[in-house]
């Protein structure tokens, strides 16, 4: 490790071949899988899970126990609340209008473009290979399936497939399908948890 926190550091670990920056800070709990890398000024909250190959840019933002899995990628200046899921090759993009060189085909610094994040919600989950096209929010334990690409805002609990996604359905915090019960009524087939749908916005009751 070149410029790393040292393994173990505050209960912090970190694998061997890891390149987690000095300056990022790092809760303690938090654990660092080979070949990962963590940028300058990314905090880290308590108890994550850093898969192999991940990447999370300067500045980025997690929450507890967040998990982010192999070769996730989170480009600054991503958000992410606590408990979110970012499933294998998941990637949060970070440019508008993606270009390697200027009008007059200069390669393209760091001063000649905006970064623009993704924000994800408490509990939230992205599927393996999902794409969240920036600047887009993911609401409090949504669900993004696997190969899906969000260009727009996802509700809270929605669960969102295709692309571009859509909305087909709603899921609770486990996870699972809610099951519609008439009147606007949902409950979660495996907690029993109840939720209502109004105007289009789901709560839990």
């Amino acid at each position: 490790m070149t410029d790393s926190v040292e393994p173990h550091r505050n209960d912090v670990f970190v694998a061997p071949g890891a390149d987690v920056d000095v300056r990022a800070t790092i809760q303690p709990g938090t654990k660092i899988w080979h070949l990962a890398q963590v940028r300058e000024d990314a905090r880290l909250g308590h108890d994550c899970v850093i898969g192999r190959g991940a990447y999370v840019g300067p500045g980025v933002r997690l929450g507890d126990n967040v998990k982010v899995q192999n070769y996730g990628l989170v480009y600054e200046p991503a958000v992410l609340g606590d408990g979110v899921f970012v499933g294998p090759a998941a990637v949060l993009t970070n440019d508008e209008y993606p270009r390697a060189v200027t009008p007059e085909g200069r390669l393209k610094g760091g001063d000649d473009w905006t970064a623009v994040g993704v924000t994800v919600g408490e509990g939230a989950a992205i599927g393996a290979r999902a794409v969240c096209v920036a600047p887009v929010t993911v609401g409090r334990w949504a669900l993004i399936a696997a190969g899906a690409v969000v260009t727009t805002d996802v509700p809270d609990f929605a669960l969102v497939v295709g692309v571009p996604a859509r909305r087909v359905g709603w899921v609770g915090r486990a996870g699972e399908p809610l099951v519609a019960k008439g009147d606007g009524r949902f409950v979660c087939p495996r907690t029993g948890g109840e939720y209502r749908e109004l105007a289009g916005v789901l709560t839990e009751v």
